[in-house]
């Protein structure tokens, strides 16, 4: 059996380094193969502003070169003449080709890391996962665990903190109501074996957001375990190259400008879904209406929604999985937007009645005791929140894997 690990890579000789030393220094059973796409599109070495991006790469790529701690695959989608043409270009583009690079050498019995150049792990991490998958042979990947590092720069901390509190609530929510999709999508997190990376096709190009189409194609495909006994660490620095994620809420905070974007959803909302899931059964012979079907039938058509699926999956359980490929993790995600927008609750509200309703200790200290806000609150407090629902997280997903050991695990 080989790992394979593959890193995309902008402008990244800053701190590349520091994930290749991460690598180079695995204590692994399994040979490490490593796959790095440094990447930009062609047009950049006309533009003057982004000169500095194409020495960049051409700096990583000679550094690579010269790298002998590791077996390096250079795809230089960056030279002159080499790198994305027209508009074709992006992170999601760059994971597509290395996924498709590797799988043209691995075999079904190897692994596939997803990793950011900017990310940390300590040196057990590859054997961990190894060890994880082969323990839960019925998995077909793993959501790694992760915690951000942090700066010395307390408005990058404040703006981290924030951020985890947004992904570690939404993903406790998700675990509560046992979404099939409850897992946080971090492309330098995760992982999965080879012989699913071929069954899906690997990556998608969306230009951002492929982690997250390629996280749920992985579910649809099969089991993926939501906890792993070692982390790893992404950066906490800004970035501008997409237009949401984690160097995008950083960079808004850094320049002072609004992250609503990134609400705090009404855990009665998450409760709507939840109800929805408990009426399977009664779907799979007739209709029903609640807010969250409702929603459904706006977005699909026709607005029948489970006759097709009736015709064609005449069991319960293929029904329960067919009703969940359609209202998957995109669908939920656009119907708790859809439903925050209606009402005007800030964040501090929509946390407190969290609290309130499931963890009325913590409401009372978080809320009661310290008036919790994401602005004012000390930066040790906003931490305190981030370790609590992190804990809370691990709860679930340890939970769930050990049903992964059961034999009559689906």
């Amino acid at each position: 059996m080989k790992i394979y690990i593959a890193i995309p890579a902008m402008n990244e000789m800053d701190f590349l380094p520091h994930t290749l030393k991460c690598i180079a220094e695995q204590k692994c059973m399994y040979p490490i193969e490593v796959y790095v796409c440094v990447n930009q599109p062609n047009n950049f070495w006309e533009q003057e502003n982004n000169r500095n991006i194409c020495l960049n790469n051409a700096k990583t790529i000679s550094y690579l070169k010269e790298y002998k701690q590791l077996n390096i695959n250079i795809i230089d989608k960056s030279s002159k003449g080499e790198g994305w043409k027209d508009k074709k270009h992006g992170v999601g583009i760059a994971r597509k080709t290395l996924t498709d690079n590797i799988l043209q050498s691995a075999t079904d019995d190897d692994i596939f890391i997803s990793m950011d150049s900017d990310t940390l792990f300590e040196p057990q991490y590859c054997q961990s996962v190894a060890d994880n998958l082969a323990l839960h042979n019925i998995a077909v990947g793993i959501a790694v665990p992760y915690l951000h590092q942090f700066s010395d720069n307390q408005v990058i901390n404040r703006a981290i903190l924030n951020y985890e509190i947004y992904l570690r609530y939404y993903n406790l929510n998700l675990l509560r109501i046992q979404s099939p999709y409850a897992f946080t999508a971090l492309g330098a997190a995760i992982v999965c074996k080879i012989k699913a990376l071929r069954n899906i096709n690997g990556f998608t190009t969306q230009p951002s957001g492929e982690d997250f189409y390629f996280l749920q194609k992985l579910r649809k495909h099969g089991k993926i375990l939501l906890f792993n006994e070692l982390k790893v660490y992404p950066s906490s620095r800004s970035s501008d190259r997409t237009p949401f994620g984690t160097g995008k809420y950083i960079e808004n905070e850094l320049n002072k400008l609004s992250n609503e974007h990134y609400p705090l959803f009404s855990h009665t909302d998450f409760d709507c879904i939840l109800q929805t899931y408990a009426q399977i059964p009664t779907i799979f012979t007739q209709n029903i209406d609640n807010e969250f079907i409702t929603f459904l039938k706006t977005i699909f058509s026709p607005h029948d929604l489970w006759s097709p699926l009736r015709k064609n999956f005449k069991t319960l359980s293929a029904f329960e999985k067919a009703f969940h490929c359609k209202a998957d993790a995109l669908r939920i995600f656009q119907f708790l937007r859809s439903q925050h927008q209606q009402y005007q609750q800030n964040k501090e509200e929509i946390l407190n009645q969290f609290l309130a309703q499931f963890y009325p200790d913590k409401e009372q200290y978080f809320f009661q005791q310290h008036h919790f806000s994401f602005t004012k609150s000390s930066i040790e407090l906003l931490q305190q929140m981030r370790d609590f629902l992190a804990q809370e997280e691990q709860k679930y997903q340890t939970e769930n894997d050990k049903k992964l050991l059961s034999p009559v695990a689906l």
